[in-house]
C-alpha cells in the first residue's frame, strides 16, 4: 500500500515539473497579503482638511499635487505640533474612490494595463474580464523602523528553487500604488531607504531582485514627507527629488489659534458629529479638485513665461532641470484648480518659492532664507518699478559713500601721511 502511494506521489510530482517547464515560472502572491479582512473595525475619522487654520502654503502645495501627481510630491518641514501629519491624513478624504481589481494586492486598475500588477496584467492579456470593485484612495504610512524588504516586498527564494514559482510578498510600495505614501520624520529615515522610495516615486514602478529572480510591479503614488529641521536635514540630492517644499510654523494669529483650539476640542469630544458638520464643504472641495484634474490638460502657459522660469532658475544657479519642470506643472495645476485656462505671472509667483527654495545652496551666514531670495529675484525681474527703486537706492548709496570718502580725505591734518590715523 505504501509503495503504491509513493509511486502515485512520484508520478504527480513529475507531472507538475513537466507542466512548469512548459509554462515557465509563475508569479504567486501570498494569500495572506492578497486577501483583506472582511470585518471592519471602528476607525476614528480624520480631522477635516477644510478646518485646518492658516498654513495656506502647505495646504496649497498638497492640493496641487492632488491635481497633478506628476509634480513629484511635497516636503513639509516645521516645528512640532504645526499640523503637518494632520493635514496629510486629512488630504486622503478629498480624493475620489478608485476602481481596483477585486482581491488584488497592487490596487491594479481593471482597465489600464499601465496600472496593473503582474497577476492582473497576465489575466488581462489572456482576455479575461477582471472583476472590479471600488476602494478609497490608499494612504500608506512608512514607519521609521521599516526595512528595505518591508518597503519593497520579498521573494521566497526557497519556494522559487523547490517549486519553480516566484512567491512574492508585496511591500508598502505595492500597497501605496495609486495612492499616497507618507513618511513622517523623513529626515531621520536611512538615506538608502529614502533613495529607494524616491526612485519608485519618480519611475512609477518597483523592481525587486533577489538571487537572479526579478519582480516588477507599478508603484505610482504621491510622495509626502515631513519632519522637524531641528532634528536634522536631508541631503541636497534627496531634497531635489521632492517636487515642492514648504516650511510651516506655529500659528501667530490669535483668532486662528483660538478657532483651531475650539475645533480640535470639538473634534476630540465627538469626531463623527464634528466631521458630519463639515461634509458639505468637504464635498465641495473634493469636487473642485476632481474638476481641476479634468481641466489640467487644457491649461496653457506662454513661451514668455517659460523663458522667465528658466531665466530665474539659471540666475539662482539651480542644478538640473527639475526645478523648471516642477514650476511649469505647479503653475498649471494652480490655474486648473482656480478654474482658469491661461497661466499668468501672478500664478508663477505664487508657486515658484515652494518649487525652488529647497533646491538652492544654503549659506549659514546669510540672514535671508532661500524662499525670500526666490521671491525677491522674481519681483525684480517682473516688476520694472522694483528694478528702478533698487537702482535708485544703489546710486544714492554710492554717492553717499563717495561723499564720506571725500570728506574724510579733506579732514586729514597737515603733513599727515595717507592712511594714518
Amino acid at each position: 500500500m505504501q509503495t503504491l502511494q509513493g509511486q502515485r506521489a512520484f508520478t504527480a510530482a513529475r507531472q507538475c515539473r513537466a507542466l512548469r517547464q512548459r509554462r515557465g515560472p509563475a508569479l504567486v502572491v501570498r494569500a495572506s497579503v492578497a486577501t483583506t479582512p472582511t470585518t471592519k473595525s471602528a476607525k476614528k475619522p480624520n480631522f477635516p482638511f477644510i478646518k485646518i487654520q492658516g498654513q495656506e502654503e502647505m495646504k496649497l502645495a498638497l492640493m496641487l499635487n492632488v491635481v497633478d501627481p506628476n509634480i513629484g510630491g511635497v516636503l513639509v518641514m516645521g516645528d512640532r505640533g504645526t499640523g503637518k501629519s494632520v493635514a496629510v491624513r486629512a488630504l486622503v478624504d478629498l480624493l475620489p474612490e478608485i476602481d481596483v481589481v477585486e482581491g488584488d494586492p497592487f490596487n491594479s486598475s481593471p482597465t489600464d494595463p499601465k496600472l496593473m500588477g503582474p497577476d492582473a496584467l497576465e489575466r488581462w492579456r489572456r482576455g479575461e474580464k477582471l472583476p472590479a470593485t471600488k476602494m478609497r484612495t490608499p494612504l500608506v504610512e512608512l514607519p521609521l523602523g521599516a526595512t528595505e524588504d518591508r518597503i519593497c516586498g520579498t521573494i521566497d527564494i526557497e519556494k522559487a528553487l523547490t517549486q519553480g514559482v516566484k512567491a512574492y510578498e508585496p511591500g508598502l510600495l505595492a500597497k501605496a500604488n495609486r495612492g499616497i505614501l507618507y513618511v513622517d520624520e523623513v529626515n531621520l529615515l536611512d538615506d538608502g531607504l529614502v533613495d529607494v522610495v524616491l526612485d519608485s516615486a519618480a519611475s512609477g514602478v518597483n523592481t525587486v531582485e533577489r538571487e537572479g529572480i526579478s519582480v516588477v510591479h507599478p508603484a505610482k503614488f504621491i510622495m509626502i514627507g515631513s519632519g522637524n529641521p531641528a532634528e536634522g536635514e536631508l541631503r541636497p540630492q534627496l531634497l531635489d527629488r521632492f517636487g515642492m517644499s514648504v516650511n510651516v510654523g506655529t500659528l501667530q494669529d490669535t483668532q486662528q489659534r483660538t478657532q483651531m483650539v475650539l475645533d480640535r476640542m470639538a473634534y476630540d469630544t465627538d469626531p463623527d458629529a464634528f466631521v458630519s458638520g463639515c461634509l458639505a464643504e468637504q464635498r465641495e472641495l473634493t469636487g473642485r479638485l476632481a474638476a481641476a484634474r479634468e481641466r489640467l490638460s487644457r491649461v496653457r502657459i506662454s513661451d514668455e513665461l517659460q523663458v522667465l522660469i528658466s531665466d530665474i532658475c539659471s540666475r539662482l544657479d539651480v542644478d538640473g532641470l527639475r526645478g523648471d519642470i516642477v514650476i511649469n506643472r505647479a503653475a498649471k495645476a494652480l490655474v486648473a484648480y482656480e478654474g482658469r485656462a491661461e497661466v499668468t505671472v501672478k500664478d508663477v509667483e505664487r508657486v515658484i518659492s515652494s518649487c525652488l527654495n529647497h533646491r538652492l545652496r544654503k549659506d549659514p551666514l546669510d540672514p535671508i532664507d532661500n524662499g525670500t531670495k526666490v521671491a525677491l529675484l522674481f519681483r525684480r525681474l517682473t516688476d520694472p518699478e522694483v528694478m528702478r527703486r533698487e537702482e535708485e537706492a544703489k546710486r544714492r548709496a554710492e554717492e553717499a559713500a563717495a561723499k564720506r570718502a571725500k570728506e574724510g580725505g579733506s579732514a586729514r591734518p597737515t603733513g599727515a601721511k595717507a592712511g594714518a590715523w
